[in-house]
């Protein structure tokens, strides 16, 4: 047909999502430095619960200016929001590191920092249904939105590896760098500052990448949908407010993500009631993410070979979602339900949470864009996970002044599963854009 010779797939694709995908992944352990190490701030920086709480609250306060990031990248492409993205984690990382004793100057240089990391979140997160339609072809393009998505996620999972390892913690934990037991407040903070030098070191190099190399499309569109024209922004954002359709599966996506993310980041305050060490919650908090990232992955490959079968998928993800976080919840609450609290039913509910719930973000994604097509993936992508981050940013609020007993955080969490579970039950899907590229192309 006359579509194939104005459409084809550029090798370079897959550098263009490496880089964005490390962009993503360094963001993301960025916003999430400082939860698994929050034992070691409070002894050496004098954190409370609440500036622990602050500084994860910090991402979806980065998320206010979502629609101007989304309008950017509809309208002048990905390079400029990518480099804007990667010049802002830039500043906010060197505003954490700079040396400087005094301690409330110090923690105030980090909470802008975080804030200004926070603020390159709307591309991070958004932009990968962009790229995917942008860079690849129908059948990959799951694939691709899962890889660009889940490595933000995969980010803040290995925060909870690279902090402890790096970070001694002050009940005597061995760090990774350092064979010393006795650690006093000037070796904790002497650790912090090197984490913190080595995120900055690592930012600037991507931003050098980024700036040197990464353009907004291919010479030539990938699919009939990457070249289609587009609606413009009022239209858009009157479609997807009148699309019932669109605002229930977002709900389902917005409330779970939201509150899963929220409490993630203050996961070592969950479990530190639990006799559960800063170690073993970063361990937990890992394995969770990864396991969500693996298998998200790997269902998104699934899914470019048999199409049209998101919903599916998406009701058996969060089936096991309410179940495993039920079973978590249950567990923390054993002085009524005598339920066992061992490494291996911590470590199990918590990674099948987060398997069941992080795998289903790609999914989400595709099926938004579905459900919405012509409406640009940027302002798609950028309202819902606005409406997640409102979701989170409410949580960590009140869990900023409320922070005696967390426990409720986790009957929140398995809620929101089921309160979306019923919502994808009772959601009709539709294929539009897929059945332009497969269909028209014919």
């Amino acid at each position: 047909s006359s579509s194939s010779s104005s459409s084809r797939v550029f090798g370079r694709r897959w550098l263009v999502l490496g880089i964005f995908s490390l962009l993503g992944f360094v963001q993301g352990l960025v916003w999430n430095s400082w939860g698994p190490i929050q034992n070691s701030a409070r002894r050496a920086l004098g954190f409370t619960t609440r500036d622990i709480s602050l500084l994860v609250l910090w991402g979806p306060i980065g998320f206010v200016p979502c629609f101007l990031f989304t309008w950017l990248m509809d309208t002048r492409g990905l390079r400029l929001t990518v480099v804007l993205a990667a010049l802002l984690m830039s500043i906010g990382t060197l505003l954490r590191c700079i040396p400087i004793n005094n301690l409330l100057i110090k923690r105030w240089l980090i909470h802008t920092g975080q804030l200004f990391n926070g603020l390159a979140g709307p591309v991070v997160v958004n932009a990968p249904p962009f790229l995917s339609t942008t860079w690849f072809a129908p059948d990959q393009r799951a694939t691709a939105t899962a890889i660009a998505s889940l490595f933000n996620y995969f980010g803040g999972a290995c925060a909870f590896l690279v902090g402890p390892l790096v970070v001694p913690a002050p009940n005597g934990t061995t760090p990774l760098l350092t064979g010393d037991l006795s650690q006093s407040n000037d070796s904790i903070k002497d650790h912090i500052q090197a984490l913190l030098f080595a995120e900055f070191a690592v930012t600037v190099l991507l931003l050098a990448v980024v700036v040197a190399y990464f353009p907004s499309h291919p010479p030539l569109p990938p699919s009939i949908a990457a070249a289609s024209q587009r609606l413009n922004y009022r239209t858009s954002i009157c479609r997807l407010l009148g699309n019932f359709r669109f605002l229930m599966i977002a709900s389902a996506f917005a409330m779970p993500l939201g509150i899963l993310a929220g409490w993630t980041g203050v996961l070592d305050i969950i479990v530190t009631p639990l006799k559960v060490s800063q170690v073993d919650a970063g361990w937990i908090g890992f394995w969770s993410v990864i396991g969500g990232c693996v298998v998200g992955i790997l269902c998104a490959r699934f899914a470019d070979f048999f199409r049209g079968i998101l919903k599916l998928i998406l009701l058996l993800l969060f089936s096991g979602a309410t179940l495993s976080s039920a079973w978590f919840a249950l567990t923390c609450f054993n002085s009524v339900t005598h339920l066992p609290i061992t490494r291996v039913t911590l470590y199990t509910s918590c990674i099948l949470t987060g398997v069941f719930i992080i795998s289903s973000v790609p999914f989400f994604f595709e099926l938004f864009v579905e459900t919405v097509y012509p409406v640009p993936e940027g302002i798609t992508c950028g309202f819902v996970t606005f409406l997640s981050n409102i979701f989170m940013g409410l949580l960590l609020l009140f869990l900023a002044f409320y922070h005696t007993d967390v426990s409720w955080l986790n009957w929140c969490l398995t809620a929101s599963c089921m309160f979306s579970l019923v919502l994808i039950l009772l959601f009709k899907e539709s294929y539009d854009r897929l059945y332009l590229d497969v269909l028209v192309s014919v």
